[in-house]
């Protein structure tokens, strides 16, 4: 049995799950009938999310724009810590107007504690204009709502290859390139995994859970029609595990590291050992870590692309910020989002290196150019194209934890790809099951 969890891309709080157990159901009736405020009536606009960012990053990201625009709003951020918990906030009866966190973790807490609503009929009367964003992002949040807009996106990510110059200096290797194919990245890894002075040297690793929830195959994680896991029915499954956990950890020097460590490279290999040449890792990197990634020799190019689909790299990873029914104050609320997907607001993220949703070229080449690493290879992370973003179950965050287990076995030659589909599959089946008794 896996814990249902919740996990952001964006703070420290990244790199750890936060237990987000269902709370008391959310009251209806509170957030679709009040009239606009004048704008010059001052109102308190509350954010919450359950990822645990600090006010000093919200206020960064979100808070100090949104206050210089609406200086007669209030703008409120609730930190997820210990008492401000999702089920500890519902429980207290605290309200707070838009919630906001990636996908996959956004269906499961929205969802489940009933604080969603249907934000058409508010775009339309605010005139928002949703045809500006990239497609995938508005489109994975209709699927997984029946049809319905219960979240919009404000800022993105996806993922990339990140590489470490010393190690292809040290080695006389060239470096990776913006459009490589898998097998490309795989010939590369092979040269650069090697053992040297008593050193352990890795070609290629990544995080199973990231890249297994934005696959570019866009295998859905559940079959949302028979309500059943897709891990042992799905062909692409296999070649997706065979490609991306299988061949890249088959040299000897893994094997023996794999067996005493018990333990894939990760990240902290990455950025602290500096023993991993290649990282399939998040974009969002150079705001997460900034710190960590100052200590490494770093480039980063696109993330190398199957065979069979040729051009098309990670899905997007949005970040959707949704009304609550528990909110006061929705026009007022729509009003914020709604500037928060203009021009000048998504060109301020992308100088930071927030990777925007709007399509607006300018946008989009502005990325990273206030970051301290404005001179990196930015232009990777919009390369490919993104591959769509299937539906979701609201306990989809779940079923990738799950997944991502028994990804973690098969990179360490501990259980074969069908002895591993098999028992994650079982496993999956009872969580569901489990599930649906709630």
């Amino acid at each position: 049995m896996f814990k249902k969890r919740t996990a952001t891309v964006l703070s420290l709080s990244l790199l750890a799950a936060v237990t987000a157990g269902c709370g008391a159901k959310a009251n209806d009736g509170e957030g679709n009938g009040a009239a606009a405020a004048k704008p010059s009536e001052p109102v308190e606009i509350v954010f919450y999310s359950s990822n645990g960012d600090p006010t000093e990053s919200f206020d960064y990201r979100f808070g100090n724009s949104i206050r210089k625009k609406f200086p007669n709003y209030t703008i409120k951020y609730i930190q997820s810590a210990k008492g401000s918990t999702m089920p500890e906030l519902l429980t207290a009866g605290t309200k707070f107007d838009i919630f906001f966190i990636s996908t996959g973790n956004y269906e499961s807490m929205m969802f489940e504690n009933g604080l969603e609503i249907d934000m058409d009929e508010l775009v339309k009367k605010h005139k928002v204009d949703l045809s500006k964003l990239e497609p995938t992002v508005v489109e994975g949040i209709r699927q997984s709502s029946g049809g319905k807009l219960t979240g919009i996106p404000i800022h993105t990510n996806n993922m990339v290859l990140y590489f470490n110059k010393t190690l292809f200096d040290k080695f006389g290797v060239s470096y990776p390139k913006d459009g490589m194919t898998w097998d490309q990245m795989l010939d590369i890894a092979k040269k650069m995994t090697r053992n040297e002075g008593g050193t352990q040297y890795f070609g290629f690793t990544t995080s199973p859970n990231h890249i297994m929830r934005m696959n570019p195959y866009s295998i859905p994680n559940i079959d949302l029609k028979t309500q059943t896991p897709t891990i042992a029915s799905n062909d692409k499954w296999k070649s997706f595990f065979q490609n991306v956990f299988l061949d890249p950890f088959t040299d000897a020097g893994y094997k023996q590291y794999l067996d005493k460590a018990n333990k894939v490279p990760d990240i902290n290999s990455f950025l602290k050992d500096q023993n991993v040449a290649m990282y399939a890792y998040l974009s969002s990197l150079v705001y997460v870590l900034p710190d960590d990634l100052q200590k490494v020799n770093w480039d980063m190019v696109s993330l190398p692309t199957f065979k069979d689909l040729p051009g098309v790299g990670s899905q997007s990873y949005p970040f959707y910020f949704g009304i609550t029914k528990l909110s006061k104050h929705p026009d007022e609320s729509m009003e914020v989002l709604k500037y928060m997907l203009s021009d000048d607001f998504q060109m301020e993220l992308s100088r930071k290196g927030i990777m925007p949703v709007v399509k607006n070229e300018a946008v989009q080449n502005a990325l990273g150019q206030d970051s301290p690493f404005k001179d990196k290879n930015f232009k990777s992370v919009f390369f490919n194209k993104f591959a769509p973003i299937p539906a979701k179950a609201p306990y989809d965050a779940n079923i990738v934890t799950n997944y991502a287990k028994y990804a973690d076995q098969v990179i360490k030659q501990k259980l074969d790809i069908n002895t591993a589909f098999r028992q994650s599959e079982e496993e999956a089946v009872k969580f569901i099951a489990d599930y649906k008794k709630k």
